[in-house]
């Protein structure tokens, strides 16, 4: 409770903070002319009173004038010396507060100027009172006490406002480091998408239209071209199902929630397989070298790299045959796609590095080379063997140093 009384006093107006701290020096100012008094001392007056308050009263604009509040107050309290003899202050309060208001605002060629002057007033006053040393140490002493309370003050303030620059610094680089993030997830679901469903769709639309030749000519085939349909469309809802789910927030509870299954790898490449050889193409499949399991994120890479290199084959190269590679090396796995068809387009001839133009001209070409980037890799396509057919070729790195180098 006083810490939250304290946090309020110390945001509010700072005029209304001064206005607080004189009326606190005033009734302090006050207790001399109001106790009970030995007859012996000095009478206290109206006047007198008077002119205390009057000594008080530029305390409330110190922060804006701090020099000329000095001034006021030293002028002030030389009258009430000089003129008048009323009860004295156990402690000049006023002038400390300038004090220590001058070593916290002003520059150092004012507190220097200041100080000489405040040095040569107290040597006066001391003189014209009671001239003994102990005073004279005394009040140099209180003096230098609100002089150094105030230059730390000043070092406190520096050093909380360079502390709440630098949150304000670090909270505006955490805000745009999220929204890079969100940036790279958005673009990482789009990619996921495309896959999905530019696969589905490829693979629907090719036994889309040979069913009714095949209804025609070899009704169990048009039968199982209607299923192949049927079991890519449900592969696709079962994968965009697990994408959306993923996507929900984590707080809110969901009782009839997707469940979260992992992402394809490169045991389900059998399934895409298949389904490819429904739309009639022939397709092989091997794997050599070092067979081993990979991390997730990779074998999910190297299933939507296949995916991505058969859907472009379906849709673009009219091929009759298509081949599907993995190397697994020491360090690397390499991914060849190989079919027979039309080839490279012009913008792709000459075998690219990843470009994102080749025989779709779409974005397929563009995201396998950026998975293959993600795990420190590269993606290159062109003709195939023998100058005939189109070939990709995908190098991941399996190793974490490698990645990271």
């Amino acid at each position: 409770m006083i810490r939250v009384r304290g946090e309020r006093i110390r945001r509010a107006d700072p005029r209304w903070q001064d206005l607080g701290l004189t009326l606190l020096v005033q009734i302090a100012t006050t207790i001399p002319f109001v106790v009970p008094r030995d007859p012996l001392d000095s009478p206290a007056t109206w006047p007198a009173y008077a002119l205390t308050t009057l000594g008080n009263a530029p305390l409330v604009w110190r922060r804006r004038a701090p020099v000329a509040a000095i001034f006021g107050m030293v002028a002030a309290g030389t009258l009430y010396t000089l003129a008048l003899d009323g009860p004295g202050q156990p402690l000049p309060y006023a002038p400390l507060i300038g004090v220590y208001t001058m070593a916290l605002l002003c520059p150092a060629r004012v507190r220097i100027a200041m100080g000489a002057a405040l040095t040569a007033l107290i040597l006066a006053s001391v003189a014209l009172n009671t001239g003994t040393a102990r005073e004279l140490l005394f009040a140099l002493f209180v003096f230098a006490a609100a002089y150094a309370l105030g230059r730390l003050q000043y070092t406190r303030q520096a050093y909380t406002q360079a502390v709440e620059a630098r949150a304000a610094e670090l909270e505006r680089a955490n805000r745009i480091e999220a929204e890079q993030a969100a940036g790279r997830e958005r673009a990482r679901i789009a990619r996921e998408m495309h896959d999905i469903l530019s696969h589905a769709v490829s693979i629907m639309i090719v036994q889309a239209e040979a069913g009714p030749v095949a209804v025609r000519r070899a009704p169990e085939r048009a039968e199982a071209a209607f299923d192949a349909i049927a079991e890519t469309g449900r592969d696709a809802m079962a994968q965009l199902r697990t994408m959306l789910g993923v996507l929900r927030a984590d707080g809110a509870a969901r009782p009839q929630a997707a469940p979260r299954s992992p992402q394809p790898g490169i045991g389900e490449l059998a399934g895409l397989l298949e389904r490819v050889r429904g739309s009639g193409l022939r397709v092989s499949y091997e794997r050599t070298g070092a067979v081993r399991a990979l991390p997730g994120a990779l074998e999910a890479t190297v299933h939507r790299v296949v995916q991505e290199a058969l859907t472009n084959v379906v849709k673009h190269a009219g091929a009759s045959a298509v081949s599907v590679r993995l190397e697994y090396g020491a360090r690397a796995l390499t991914v060849t796609v190989t079919d027979d068809g039309r080839g490279p387009g012009s913008a792709g001839a000459g075998g690219g590095s990843g470009a994102g133009a080749g025989a779709g001209g779409g974005h397929g070409l563009i995201g396998i080379r950026e998975r293959a980037a993600a795990h420190g890799g590269t993606a290159r396509y062109g003709l195939g063997p023998g100058g005939l057919g189109f070939s990709l070729r995908v190098v991941l790195v399996t190793s974490p140093l490698e990645v990271g180098s």
